[in-house]
Order: structure tokens, then C-alpha cells, then sequence
């Protein structure tokens, strides 16, 4: 490490307060450094902050890896991993499909790593990851021996930090889908191509939390390959399960027949037609699970994004039977929990329905928050009792 960069001194307290992220805008000199170079972090007056990942193309100039000066070598990224698995080990998730590593919060910026049964599926999101892929692969061989890993780095967040989107074996032959077992229900993982890393790992405990409450009639909306759905499906009458997009659909066909479920009807549809048609049909569900994805990317997009979450719950309580449940998720970083409840309140309000809350949940507990980065607390799911 040679390169170094001069933080303000407002950039060097967030991160003292454990905001790892410096934005450009709080650098006062630069070093001669290349994407992905580890730099030494000073302040103005020359006071060691750190050291960090350079990355010249995105907003966050330097991503924070330790408060420490001293070399950062092979053997610091293995002791991280090793550290990220076993707090895994102790947290002892019920299922194959788990977040081994969750970038900051597991000391490893910009890293994800997902294990589906005996398959591993990485992303490097930062040059400094990308760079550093090869230790990285082989420490999750030495680890954990995995049939196959598979780099799945073809997410936006790359373009923003001046990566091409790529997704390509790096160890082994990854299998076009994994059979993933999850708290008494399994399901099919696409890891080379489904949506984020091959299945949404982080509603995990809330899939069967929901699953647990659901009877009568479901609606599992925006299901995907049918997550929620597989969990309410032993406890419900029947479900009717709507995507958008019919390659999720047919895995989620074949996920319900891998559980010997026979009451699933899946519906390819928007969500937000769907909703419309069934409020003028007048139907009713006991239970509706609502899943959107991201509606504000961006800071910029909040306004329009608390029109659809607005337009979206309301549509639901309205096909919500009395003494229903709906249980309404966001994972929009932007969207602040208090503001999602603002929007729930404002839409039950519209519906002329009295609702209660009955639990406030967050992402599965191998999805740890970093205290000091709200964006790591960016899942929200409510369920609430109409």
C-alpha cells in the first residue's frame, strides 16, 4: 500500500461512527491510486484514519476496511471469511440457502457470498473485490470445499463503480439450479441466472413466519419462484401465486411439485392489474404476501416510489378479508421503516380499514445490519391484521 487519500474531517467522524463509506465530496487530496488499490486514509492534519478499497468511478471514493495501519495481506481476508462463517455456524439457519458473507457488515466491503446446499455463489460489487476474486476463491475452497462457486457479477451496483457485468464459473461447474431445503419446505436456486444470487435469501425467516399465519385463501404477489408461497400453501386453502415473469413461474410450478403441493395456481400477471381486477371482481383473500422489488433505487426516486407502495398496500387491504393478514415487505433502502408505517397507516386509512400490527421484522439474521450504516438495515417486513 503506497496510494493514500486526505479525508475531511466530518468523512473520517462518520467513519469513526462506523459509517465505512466516503463519499467523494469528503476527499481533499488524492494519491496516485488505481481502481481497487487498498490506500492509507489521513485526515488534513495528517492523522491516521485507516485504510480503505480507491474506487475512482463511484460516489464513494474510499470504502473502509479497517481502522488499523498495519499490511493487509492474504491471510486478512481469510481471517474475515473464517469470522463470517462462524458467526453462520452459531446462528445455525434451518435451511441449505444462507448468507455466508454480507460486505461491511462481515468486514468485507462490497462481497456477497451465498450457499446453496454444497454451491456458493459470488459477487464482487467494488474494484477491490473484484481484484482480490482470486484469494478469495481459493480461501471459500480451503473453508468450505464446494462442489462449484459461481461469480455472479451482473449487478447494477457494478456499473456504478465502473465494472462490466459479467457472470461466469470460478470454481467447479455450477448446475443451472440447486434444491434448497428452508424450514420444512425445499425449492429449486437457478445460481447462474435467477434474481440475485439465484433465490431471496434474506426473507428467509419471514417466509415462514407469514407461512405460519396464513389460512383460507392466499395471495402471494410478486412471487417469484414461489417462495412465500411453498410456506402458506400446508396451512391454506389454496394460493394464487403472480409474477411477471414466466421463467419464475415455471420454476415456481416445479418447486410445488417438488413439495407435493397441489393448491398452488400460478398466475402470470402485473401485480398491480392483477390487484385492480381483483378489487372490482370483488375477491377476497385471507392472507395476501406482498413482495415488491426495489422501488427506489435512488433517493431520487422516493416520491414516486411512496406512490406505488401507497397504491399497491391499498389495492391489498382492499381484497383483504375481515381478520386478514397482510404481510406488506420493502426493500428499498431509501424507505425508511417509519415512512413504510406512514404509508400503511395513510392506505388503511383510504381502505376505511381498522389494521393493527402484529410484527416488524427485518432481513434473516445471516443478513447482519452494520450499527453506524442504515443502508444495511434496508428489509423491511410488516405484518398486520386487518
Amino acid at each position: 500500500m503506497s496510494a493514500s487519500a486526505v479525508v475531511s474531517a466530518g468523512g473520517a467522524e462518520r467513519w469513526r461512527r462506523g459509517h465505512p463509506w466516503i463519499h467523494r465530496s469528503d476527499l481533499r487530496a488524492e494519491g496516485a491510486a488505481a481502481p481497487g488499490d487498498i490506500v492509507a486514509v489521513r485526515t488534513e492534519r495528517g492523522d491516521p484514519v485507516g485504510q480503505g478499497f480507491w474506487s475512482p468511478a463511484s460516489r464513494f471514493g474510499v470504502r473502509m476496511i479497517t481502522h488499523d495501519t498495519a499490511p493487509i495481506g492474504e491471510a486478512f481476508w481469510l481471517a474475515r471469511l473464517q469470522a463470517a462463517l462462524a458467526l453462520r455456524r452459531r446462528l445455525a439457519p434451518d435451511a441449505d440457502g444462507w448468507r455466508l458473507a454480507h460486505a461491511d457488515s462481515d468486514g468485507l466491503p462490497g462481497l456477497i457470498v451465498d450457499r446453496y446446499g454444497d454451491h456458493l455463489v459470488v459477487q464482487a460489487q467494488i474494484p477491490g473485490m473484484e481484484r482480490l476474486l482470486p484469494v478469495l476463491v481459493r480461501g471459500l475452497v480451503e473453508l468450505l470445499s464446494p462442489r462449484s462457486i459461481m461469480g455472479r457479477n451482473d449487478t447494477h451496483a457494478r456499473e456504478l463503480e465502473g465494472l462490466p457485468r459479467s457472470s461466469a464459473p470460478l470454481h467447479g461447474d455450477p448446475p443451472d439450479t440447486v434444491e434448497v431445503r428452508e424450514a420444512g419446505v425445499r425449492y429449486l436456486a437457478d445460481v447462474r441466472s435467477g434474481q440475485k444470487t439465484g433465490a431471496y435469501l434474506d426473507q428467509r425467516e419471514n417466509r415462514a413466519r407469514a407461512g405460519a399465519l396464513c389460512r383460507g385463501r392466499v395471495a402471494d404477489l410478486f412471487c417469484y419462484h414461489g417462495s412465500f408461497a411453498l410456506h402458506a400453501a400446508s396451512r391454506s386453502e389454496s394460493v394464487t401465486a403472480v409474477d411477471s415473469s414466466a421463467a419464475a413461474l415455471a420454476r415456481g410450478r416445479e418447486n410445488a411439485r417438488v413439495n407435493g403441493l397441489t393448491n398452488i395456481e400460478f398466475v402470470e400477471a402485473n401485480v398491480f392489474d392483477f390487484l385492480k381486477t381483483a378489487d372490482r371482481a370483488g375477491h377476497r383473500y385471507d392472507a395476501v404476501l406482498l413482495d415488491p422489488p426495489a422501488l427506489a433505487k435512488r433517493r431520487a426516486d422516493l416520491p414516486a416510489a411512496r406512490r406505488a407502495y401507497h397504491e399497491i398496500n391499498l389495492r391489498a387491504l382492499r381484497i383483504l378479508a375481515p381478520g386478514g393478514l397482510l404481510a406488506t415487505s420493502s426493500c428499498s433502502s431509501h424507505l425508511s421503516e417509519p415512512m413504510l408505517l406512514e404509508i400503511l397507516a395513510e392506505a388503511a386509512a383510504e381502505a376505511r380499514r381498522p389494521v393493527r400490527v402484529l410484527e416488524r421484522r427485518g432481513a434473516a439474521a445471516d443478513h447482519p445490519a452494520l450499527l453506524g450504516l442504515p443502508e444495511s438495515t434496508y428489509l423491511k417486513c410488516i405484518l398486520l391484521e386487518a
